[in-house]
């Protein structure tokens, strides 16, 4: 008998739900920075942070999700008997 691990699939609501918070958090930051009474250097630097803060995040989540991937994966000593 072999266990074998069950893939878990996001519902679709779960992912429209992500996606739309994802879209309101990045319009508003990007509103917020336009709006803010600051230099055009100053606005664009914040720009540049917030588009760089969101690839590591994004990069971030993919390093973990591949961890936990591959710790599923390991040898078990017993799984042969």
């Amino acid at each position: 008998m072999s266990d074998t691990p069950v893939k878990q699939q996001n519902t679709a609501a779960f992912y429209g739900q992500a996606v739309a918070s994802f879209s309101v958090a990045m319009a508003a930051t990007a509103i917020g920075i336009f709006k803010l009474n600051a230099d055009a250097w100053v606005r664009a630097f914040l720009g540049i942070a917030v588009l760089y803060l969101v690839t590591s995040a994004f990069t971030l989540a993919k390093v973990i999700r591949d961890r936990q991937e591959s710790a599923v994966r390991m040898y078990s000593p017993f799984e042969k008997l």
